[in-house]
């Protein structure tokens, strides 16, 4: 039997074990928000990580924090394969170093869909990816491209037939375990032709009638957007 002076010495011992049984509860709901990944946005052609901020504000409505939302701003008059695909990777991993998480997922517009591609079948990314969403993306190029192509090399990557959209589109579209997904429109003033957009092995979602960033700022391609990363 404990001494009056033994119970009071192993009074500080139960209150910490006390502390530390109560707050074990409240690490599971912690956990459970670490299966969800960064998100990376990768804009179009001539745009910034400005034209985000739509969906940026839908996913933190959805629960994301700003530190799980990254925007990778990059030079769009540059070469898919030589330099952007590898300058995107270089900031993917910096995201992982930041947060901790094995793998990210990417939404891109437009432009921004053959730069992420490309990384992801030829720089590593398809293990470092889990969901690759394009919006509006000229995925098997689009003829609107030639109007820069003579003095531009991001114009004369998004040219169908195009050294970039060639080797994208050789063998498997939609390689290693990413989930692939992409939505257009039967509208696109810029991709033409519109059914440049979707690609074989991925969920592709046609939503109407949009112009080419109207799918930015629409509510239902949002929602569709969300609802494919949480899948």
């Amino acid at each position: 039997m404990l001494t009056a002076r033994q119970r009071l010495q192993a009074l500080p011992v139960l209150l910490a074990l006390l502390t530390l049984c109560l707050a074990l509860p409240a690490a599971s709901p912690a956990r459970a928000s670490s299966a969800r990944h960064p998100v990376v946005l990768v804009h179009g052609y001539n745009a910034d990580p400005g034209v985000w901020g739509a969906l940026r504000a839908d996913l933190r409505a959805a629960g994301y924090s700003d530190a799980e939302l990254f925007s990778f701003g990059y030079d769009t008059h540059q070469s898919v394969n030589e330099v952007l695909a590898g300058r995107l990777g270089a900031y993917v991993d910096q995201v992982r170093r930041e947060t901790g998480a094995a793998r990210v997922d990417v939404v891109a517009h437009s432009f921004g869909s053959l730069v992420s591609r490309w990384y992801v079948k030829f720089g590593g990314g398809a293990a470092a990816v889990d969901h690759w969403v394009s919006l509006a993306g000229p995925n098997r190029g689009t003829s609107t491209a030639w109007a820069c192509a003579l003095w531009d090399q991001a114009c004369r990557d998004m040219t169908p037939g195009s050294y970039v959209v060639k080797n994208l589109n050789s063998g498997d579209e939609t390689p290693g375990a990413v989930k692939y997904a992409t939505f257009w429109s039967n509208c696109d003033e810029v991709v033409n032709p519109d059914d440049s957009v979707p690609l074989t092995g991925a969920a592709n979602t046609p939503v109407g009638c949009l112009g080419h960033n109207d799918l930015l700022g629409d509510d239902a391609t949002s929602a569709g957007v969300r609802a494919f990363l949480s899948s």
